[in-house]
């Protein structure tokens, strides 16, 4: 783990973290690169190993595990894993970009136990639980017992916050964007 700059961005569903993190991946000056992840899944469509995801049967991706090759890992349901490799960090950085990875709070936290202060955790956070309801609500995507399944989850990661880096409430997206930018910057410039 030779001079590793990792991004670690974590937070409940509707809190806006896609949308930062679409804002910044281009940003030249941070030069990130998106952490490809593992998976179990088959692909989809044209999705191809090593561009969407790194497509691994069950039996490759449970080796691995015990080979400790996972900076961190889930099993979603029995049998469909995902999952962030050591390997695919370690080549972003050999290629002279930071990686960033997208990953729940469990996983931001396990992430940032592995990494230390080679990581930036950070935590986008919802204004307030009513705000986030609302967003969720406009995306007329989910039922409303999904909803409600949504709003309880992220009640829960919420209280992961204190466990990260830096918190960014997500109250107005273009402060947000910003100070997500300067804190990256900071960090990968140091």
């Amino acid at each position: 783990m030779n001079d590793i700059k990792l991004i670690i961005i974590s937070a409940p569903s509707g809190s806006g973290k896609s949308t930062i993190i679409g804002r910044i991946i281009d940003d030249e000056v941070l030069k990130l690169q998106f952490s490809i992840s593992a998976t179990t899944r088959a692909p989809r469509g044209a999705e191809q190993h090593g561009k969407e995801y790194y497509f691994l049967s069950e039996d490759d991706f449970k080796a691995r595990i015990a080979r400790d090759e996972f900076a961190e890992y889930e099993e979603v349901y029995p049998g469909r894993f995902y999952g962030t490799l050591k390997s695919e960090i370690q080549r972003i950085n050999d290629e002279g970009k930071n990686a960033i990875i997208d990953v729940d709070v469990a996983g931001g936290v396990n992430v940032k136990k592995i990494y230390g202060e080679q990581a930036l955790s950070i935590f986008v956070m919802p204004p307030s639980v009513a705000e986030l309801r609302r967003r969720l609500e406009g995306r007329a995507t989910d039922s409303a017992e999904d909803i409600q399944k949504r709003v309880d989850k992220a009640e829960f990661e919420m209280s992961f916050a204190p466990k990260f880096d830096k918190v960014i409430i997500n109250d107005d997206l273009e402060k947000a964007v910003a100070e997500a930018r300067a804190v990256i910057t900071e960090f990968v410039t140091k």
